[in-house]
């Protein structure tokens, strides 16, 4: 039920892996530039590691592509390793195939020994804080899903919220000591809260 699994590997440090899929026409709009998408692909990746308190390492990349299209991997691949950079995420490795466009990341990161921010930690009576504002990419969607063209583009606030999500990687390492669970919130307050 966390966020990803936590692996015994080392005498001081635990092992984090998660991954997440995104499809095309289920995750994000055709439209969507390759930048964006290639550092949503990641970002959603980091944000998981972030909930469970873990310092990203390493990530594997797998593109199911429709076509090869040269521009389109160069863009991508600007989005992906900008942001990967920026964490001092490695690729290290990962697949490709022809078919409908989606594309899987594995991810790893550390956290000492013991100490991952997992769901089965909360408890009742334990306070709840949100980081961010709870809403926005629900709100950049609901503007780029309108059919009458006036939708909302590039350097709106709620839609790069939706195309280009942050993860709060220092955040969750910061909150180690204090949190007794934690949660990616990517489905929602009222649906994660259940979790």
């Amino acid at each position: 039920g966390d966020d990803g699994a936590v692996l015994k590997t080392r005498s001081d440090q635990d092992l984090v892996v998660v991954t997440d899929t995104l499809v095309e026409g289920v995750h994000f709009f055709s439209d969507i530039s390759p930048a964006d998408l290639g550092h949503k692909t990641l970002a959603v990746n980091l944000s998981d590691l972030a909930a469970m308190g873990a310092e990203p390492d390493w990530a594997t990349l797998n593109l199911v592509l429709p076509t090869v299209d040269s521009k389109w991997l160069e863009e991508f691949s600007i989005g992906f390793f900008s942001l990967a950079d920026r964490y001092h995420v490695t690729l290290v490795g990962g697949d490709t195939s022809r078919g409908p466009l989606n594309l899987t990341v594995t991810a790893g990161g550390w956290v000492p020994r013991g100490q991952a921010l997992c769901r089965n930690g909360a408890r009742n009576g334990d306070f709840i804080y949100v980081s961010g504002t709870v809403g926005d990419a629900a709100l950049g969607l609901q503007l780029v899903s309108r059919q009458d063209g006036l939708s909302e583009g590039r350097g709106n606030r709620v839609v790069d919220r939706l195309r280009r999500p942050e993860p709060r990687t220092l955040l969750g390492q910061a909150l180690r000591p204090w949190a007794t669970a934690a949660i990616d919130l990517s489905d929602g307050l009222a649906s994660d809260l259940a979790h």
